[in-house]
């Protein structure tokens, strides 16, 4: 279908990602509604699929079956980590030294692992910000725990940022992603250790410029709890859902039938909802418009994605991109201005071209099992969608989240562009880094 389909069947594609982008900067208000976005993106979505099925009646009904599929993977498991991480509260606060910050960004990379960046972002946004309220500047400490947690940490699991979990879903093995330890510790140390150095001067400009003592104030904690601790069990099961599919358990070794996973989560999320006090819930100011915009946006995608994917993998050559180095800056800076998850999946077509490799069921695993420089092409493509999803607000979806509540509590974030700054200025010479350790 890739060699017949014209170029702009794209568009509805491009203007979803393009309304994503844009219109939370010009139209702020509107977009705030999931109505709204429902309007653009089925407005979209709709038209293109019937025009594919009335344009390419045989090949349309299979590509649109396994992306519905995909999607519905997709978003049980984004709905199941975030409705249970949603029903953990951590009360207290650590005290907001330098050295307690940096610990608890550590924290949050690991965590981001287990819980994904979403559920790791919101289980910890507030009990940092609550450990540094008595700091005076705390903006560089919000932006570091995106480019952290909400980001670069989510880098070794399927579940830990919605990327990989695509390439899971076609045919990635689920301890594939554990081989980008060593990618995951250099980038995260590198901004651990410059994030202390940063922490650490402001906090003796605040000794130097205001009245007492700074870090007596900061080291002043109340007692850590957790409410909801039921839900770490749940999302256990969540964890344990995506390797038993993987791995076959219970089903002699062979991968579960779709809908299996799925239901699975789906019954561990209104368990973790009936199990969950409300109030747990309403400190955690939780509510279902994130994981609704989701749901609604990457609907739209899922369509209409299938176009670009199949002209990538039938044309990708024309990009010019053929080595893991620009593959990494490729897939990394389109994630920077567009959502991460479809980055990911449309350089995987392009490689996926370049091998001859249909985009038919499983077709990463078919990819990686044809050696090469096919690992470390698909690890350069991992790494730059995950990685560079921090580089703006909209990068990846727990930035703008981080970002608001930051701002409710009384943080003066940077703007857009201001926040891109301190991306350009820290990221890109620890992506250049990265890049001429493993990818040249």
């Amino acid at each position: 279908m890739g060699d017949q389909l014209p170029v702009w069947s794209i568009a509805p594609f491009a203007l979803i990602l393009l309304s994503i982008a844009v219109l939370p900067l010009v139209a702020h208000h509107w977009w705030e509604s999931n109505r709204n976005r429902a309007i653009v993106s089925f407005g979209l979505a709709i038209p293109f699929v019937a025009w594919l099925w009335n344009t390419f009646p045989e090949q349309a009904g299979g590509a649109l079956g396994h992306s519905a599929m995909e999607y519905v993977s997709f978003l049980c498991l984004l709905g199941a980590l975030y409705i249970i991480s949603g029903g953990i509260y951590l009360r207290g606060s650590l005290n907001g030294t330098p050295l307690s910050n940096t610990g608890m960004l550590a924290i949050g990379a690991v965590l981001a692992n287990l819980i994904g960046t979403t559920g790791a972002s919101m289980v910890l946004i507030r009990p940092f910000l609550r450990a540094n309220k008595s700091r005076q500047r705390r903006a560089h400490q919000v932006v570091f725990f995106i480019f952290i947690v909400s980001n670069c940490g989510g880098l070794l699991t399927p579940f830990a940022d919605p990327p990989l979990y695509l390439g899971f879903l076609k045919g990635v093995p689920f301890e594939w992603t554990l081989q980008l330890w060593k990618e995951w510790i250099i980038v995260n140390v590198l901004l651990l250790v410059l994030y202390n150095f940063l922490d650490s001067y402001f906090m003796d400009k605040e000794e130097k410029e205001r009245p007492g003592s700074q870090l007596e104030e900061a080291m002043k904690h109340e007692p850590l709890g957790i409410d909801g601790k039921h839900n770490i069990v749940l999302l256990v099961g969540v964890v344990c859902a995506i390797l038993g599919s993987a791995q076959g358990w219970f089903n002699a070794g062979q991968p579960w039938a779709f809908g299996v996973a799925e239901a699975s989560m789906a019954g561990l999320a209104v368990l973790g909802l009936v199990l969950t006090k409300p109030a747990i819930r309403a400190a955690n100011s939780f509510s279902y418009g994130p994981i609704l915009e989701v749901a609604i946006l990457f609907a739209g995608i899922f369509a209409t994605m299938i176009a670009p994917m199949q002209l990538l993998n039938a044309r990708g050559d024309d990009l010019g991109i053929a080595h893991p180095a620009q593959y990494f800056w490729a897939a990394g800076l389109l994630s920077s201005f567009l959502d991460n998850a479809p980055t990911y999946l449309t350089f995987a077509a392009v490689a996926c071209g370049q091998a001859g490799i249909p985009l038919e069921g499983m077709y990463l695993a078919k990819f990686l099992a044809a050696g090469g420089e096919n690992v470390t092409i698909l690890m350069g493509i991992s790494c730059g969608a995950v990685m560079m999803g921090a580089m703006t607000y909209i990068g990846n979806g727990p930035n703008f989240m981080v970002k608001a509540i930051a701002e409710e509590n009384g943080v003066k974030m940077p703007s857009f562009f201001g926040y891109m700054a301190w991306s350009v200025a820290i990221l890109i010479p620890t992506f250049i880094a990265i890049t001429y350790i493993f990818f040249v």
